[in-house]
């Protein structure tokens, strides 16, 4: 027994001068690591979720797009751009004469029988003070490709073709040397109906006061 070795210490723990016992409890730093990082991470979590409640109760949270309808329109950043300018100019109502002051002779241009008849009379139901009433000129007849013609005198009366032409859509406007103020509708080929006096109304209205309003676009 080494002189080093204390009274009553003997086997494993004697000293013999070349070898020292390890008497140290075990290592426990990466258990104490491993909780302090889960304890930051609890933290965290419960952090994050105090301030979503707060976001919540206090209505602080994300402020919508300012460009969002007042509304509530769904669309994000829906900008109102102006409607583009009327690419016809507006017409003076006073300017427009009545149906009666406008003498329409109704030509049938067609191969079909009773077009002119059938045309002049809803014309007369609509206020128009109709003429002559039969086939197209030779100039015209089986000549006509569109839904019609509107021929007048020079100068044609003035709003006489605005008129009448919103009864007819599509129908083209010339003019030829007749001394009387009287315009001949000459009916096409692709002539099928007038327009319905509700939409012969709307059109009428619409030269006169063409649409402004604002349009959006998304």
């Amino acid at each position: 027994m080494s002189m080093l070795t204390p009274p009553g210490m003997g086997g494993k723990y004697r000293i013999t001068g070349d070898r020292y016992p390890r008497m140290r409890r075990p290592r426990r730093r990466g258990r104490l690591i491993a909780l302090i990082v889960a304890a930051a991470a609890a933290l965290s979590v419960a952090g994050w979720g105090t301030l979503q409640l707060i976001d919540v109760f206090t209505g602080s949270g994300p402020k919508k797009s300012a460009t969002v309808a007042a509304k509530g329109d769904p669309k994000p950043d829906c900008k109102v751009t102006p409607a583009p300018k009327p690419t016809v100019a507006p017409v003076p109502a006073k300017s427009l004469p009545k149906p009666a002051k406008i003498m329409v002779n109704v030509y049938n241009a067609t191969a079909r029988g009773g077009l002119a008849k059938t045309t002049a009379d809803e014309l007369r139901k609509r206020g128009f003070d109709i003429g002559k009433v039969g086939n197209a000129p030779a100039a015209y007849d089986k000549k006509v490709t569109g839904t019609g013609i509107l021929v007048g005198p020079v100068p044609t009366p003035k709003g006489a073709f605005t008129v009448l032409g919103t009864q007819l859509p599509g129908t083209q406007q010339k003019t030829d040397a007749r001394k009387t103020g009287d315009i001949d509708l000459i009916l096409g080929t692709e002539f099928k109906a007038l327009n319905t006096q509700k939409d012969a109304d709307k059109a009428l209205n619409a030269l006169v006061h063409p649409s402004s309003a604002p349009s959006g676009k998304c």
